[in-house]
C-alpha cells in the first residue's frame, strides 16, 4: 500500500514569541509593509510622471521598484494575517503561489540590476554609442528579459515541486520557497536539482557580466575626472543595491540548502526576512538621495502635493 500522502494545507513556523507578542509583530511588519509601499510607489509615480526622467537609467529604476512591491505583497499581506489570527497554515496552490511571487521578484531584482549594470557600462565607456544602443525598443527589449526569465525559470520550478507526492506537510519557515516545497516530499527530487542548478549557473553567469563591467568602469574612470564624478554619483546607489541584493539572496540560498540543527533558528528567521526588507526599503531610498535629478523631482512633487 503506498504510504505518500498528498497534503493539502502545510503549516508554517510559529513566530518565537507570538502568543504573547504577536501584536507588536503585527505593527512593525504592517509598518515596514507600508514603508515599502510608499517609497516604491512614490519613487515609480515620479518617474512615470516626470519627463525629464523617462531616461532608460529611470525606467530601469521604476521597473526595480514596481518589482519589490511585487515582491512585498507575495510575503507581507499573508504574514501580517496569521499573526492577526494566530494560525500559521497555508493551502498547498497558495504556497506555491507565494514561492512563485517571492522568488521570481527576487531572480527579476537580479536579471534588472544586470541590466543597470549594462545601461551605466555603456554610459560610462561609450557615451557617443549610448543613445543609439538604448533606444525605446532595445530598454522595452530589457525589461522583457527582465521579468521573462524569472517568471518560466520560477513557472518550471513550482510545476517540479508540484508533481511530487509529498509525505510532510511542515515548512520550518515564515513563508513559502520551492526548496522547502521539494523538501517535503518521499520522490527522488533528482530533476529538482538540476533545474535549481541550471538556474543558479544562469544567474552566476549574470553576476560575472555585472563584475566585468564594474572592472571595465573603473578602469575608464581613471582616465577622467568626469567619468569619476559620473560613477561615483550614478554607479554608487547600483553598487549598494549589488552587494545588497548579493547578500540577501545569498544567505537565504545558503539557509535554505545547507541549513545545519546546530545553528540557533532565529539566526535562520533572520536571514530569510533580509530578503524581504533590506532591498525594497532602503535600496529605493539610496537611489532618492544619491541622485540628484530624482531627489529634486521627488521633492518637487511632495511640495506640489503639499500644497
Amino acid at each position: 500500500m503506498d504510504n505518500k500522502t498528498h497534503f493539502t494545507i502545510y503549516t508554517l513556523m510559529e513566530p518565537r514569541g507570538s502568543k504573547s507578542y504577536r501584536h507588536i509583530y503585527f505593527t512593525c511588519f504592517l509598518l515596514l509593509y507600508a514603508l515599502i509601499l510608499v517609497i516604491n510607489i512614490w519613487l515609480s509615480v515620479v518617474i512615470a510622471l516626470e519627463r525629464a526622467l523617462h531616461k532608460p537609467m529611470y525606467i530601469f529604476l521604476c521597473n526595480l521598484c514596481i518589482n519589490y512591491l511585487y515582491g512585498a505583497t507575495g510575503f507581507y499581506p499573508k504574514f501580517l494575517h496569521d499573526l492577526i489570527l494566530d494560525l500559521y497554515v497555508i493551502p498547498s496552490f497558495m504556497c506555491s503561489l507565494q514561492a512563485f511571487v517571492i522568488y521570481s521578484s527576487a531572480m527579476c531584482e537580479c536579471t534588472t540590476l544586470t541590466v543597470m549594470a549594462f545601461d551605466r557600462h555603456v554610459a560610462i565607456c561609450q557615451p557617443l554609442d549610448y543613445h543609439s544602443k538604448l533606444t525605446k525598443n532595445k530598454c522595452g527589449i530589457l525589461l522583457v528579459f527582465c521579468w521573462t526569465v524569472p517568471f518560466i525559470s520560477m513557472f518550471i520550478g513550482v510545476v517540479l515541486s508540484n508533481r511530487l507526492a509529498v509525505c510532510k506537510y511542515h515548512i520550518d519557515k515564515l513563508y513559502c520557497d520551492n526548496w522547502s516545497i521539494v523538501k517535503l516530499s518521499c520522490e527522488s527530487v533528482v530533476i529538482n536539482n538540476l533545474m535549481a542548478l541550471i538556474v543558479s549557473l544562469f544567474y552566476i553567469c549574470l553576476t560575472v557580466l555585472i563584475i566585468v563591467s564594474y572592472i571595465k568602469l573603473v578602469v575608464a574612470c581613471k582616465a577622467s575626472l568626469e567619468n569619476r564624478r559620473k560613477f561615483w554619483q550614478t554607479c554608487g546607489p547600483h553598487l549598494f543595491s549589488l552587494i545588497n541584493c548579493g547578500f540577501t539572496i545569498f544567505f537565504d540560498a545558503m539557509c535554505n540548502r545547507y541549513g545545519s540543527s546546530d545553528v540557533p533558528q532565529n539566526v535562520y528567521v533572520a536571514f530569510a526576512l533580509l530578503m524581504l526588507i533590506l532591498p525594497p526599503l532602503f535600496n529605493p531610498l539610496v537611489y532618492v538621495l544619491k541622485l540628484k535629478e530624482v531627489r529634486k523631482k521627488g521633492l518637487k512633487s511632495c511640495v506640489n502635493i503639499i500644497q
